[in-house]
């Protein structure tokens, strides 16, 4: 790939649409963000058929399963492999695969590389990927703590760092929107986090649950929830929509300003949460230097900021940051370097 050629993040998330075109400095040269995006086709094509100079494409890719641990330039082969991954990221992987489609229809001599949010935390070493579970299990089906949010946590912890002026801080990454995780990060390599086997994991988001007990979900089996229902009540119904009846904590926060007793429950419950995986991030890191706040909810809600920071004044934070999600910029590193090897 020529040096001076453009490159086109695609970043498909659970809900949103992000398409920038980088040029060889990492200026911005064109860009859309559609924030309710379900996987049509259209927007995507008609930014591209007016987007300047392409000459390679990026994609940010959810899951990587245990195969893909680095970018990887995509053919028929890996698209295969990437869509057998769907039952591991439903949310996400179909839109990631819509992206790279449509991107094959309009461009299609351009090399595509696919960016893995997994990939981040194939560094955690292995008491904190394993699962207490059969071994048979687990290697029948090759059960294990993935992680996701990499791309984020990468770019926002080593921002953080060089903000601090520590090149190897002690770090714990909040990526917080309508997925979140958070990841603990020692000199710019994942020793943890949050999401495990699948982005259901971890702390309270917009739809999604986060941890519950499994017991709990082997009784409403038991009860008679179907497995498409438990499904959809946990990725789709659950989160602060199941607490506050909306996944968006923008009206949360204003419902819960207007005395709605749900929502002040919700932001109780979300805030309880993240402070004990920071408090769990921080044991993983043996302390912490430095805490970043990234995502939607992370850079915006400055309430929940000071609300999580002055509930952990024990941990003896030092350096609080906030920094812009440029997944972008990470995806386009890893996409020139996949294609300059």
């Amino acid at each position: 790939m020529s040096s001076s050629g453009h490159v086109l993040v695609v970043n498909a998330g659970s809900s949103s649409l992000k398409l920038t075109v980088l040029g060889e400095d990492d200026s911005v040269l064109a860009e859309h963000h559609a924030e309710r995006w379900h996987g049509e086709t259209d927007p995507l094509e008609r930014f591209l058929t007016r987007a300047p100079g392409i000459r390679a494409v990026g994609h940010r890719v959810v899951h990587g399963g245990p195969g893909f641990t680095g970018a990887q330039r995509i053919d028929a082969g890996v698209r295969a492999a990437l869509e057998q991954l769907t039952g591991l990221a439903p949310l996400h992987q179909p839109r990631a695969l819509a992206g790279i489609d449509a991107v094959t229809a309009v461009l299609p001599r351009v090399p595509q590389v696919a960016c893995f949010d997994t990939a981040f935390h194939a560094t955690m070493p292995a008491f904190a990927a394993t699962y207490a579970l059969p071994a048979q299990w687990r290697r029948e089906w090759g059960l294990r703590r993935y992680g996701f949010h990499g791309l984020s946590h990468a770019y926002a912890s080593r921002k953080a760092a060089e903000l601090a002026g520590m090149a190897d801080a002690r770090v714990v990454s909040c990526h917080l929107g309508a997925g979140a995780s958070l990841a603990a990060v020692r000199g710019g390599r994942s020793v943890d986090t949050t999401m495990g086997f699948t982005p259901l994991a971890g702390l309270v988001m917009a739809t999604r649950s986060g941890d519950v007990d499994p017991g709990l979900l082997v009784w409403l089996l038991r009860a008679g929830v179907s497995l498409d229902e438990l499904e959809d009540g946990l990725e789709h119904r659950s989160g602060l929509a199941g607490l506050a009846g909306t996944g968006d904590m923008r009206d949360v926060r204003r419902a819960a300003d207007g005395g709605d007793q749900d929502a002040v429950l919700a932001l109780e419950v979300y805030a309880h949460r993240l402070r004990q995986a920071i408090s769990a991030m921080t044991t993983s890191l043996g302390g912490i230097d430095v805490l970043v706040f990234t995502g939607g909810v992370g850079e915006h809600d400055a309430v929940l900021r000071d609300d999580v920071v002055n509930g952990l004044s024990f941990l003896g934070i030092e350096h609080v940051h906030v920094v812009r999600a440029r997944e972008d910029l990470e995806i386009a590193s890893q996409t020139r370097a996949a294609l300059a090897g």
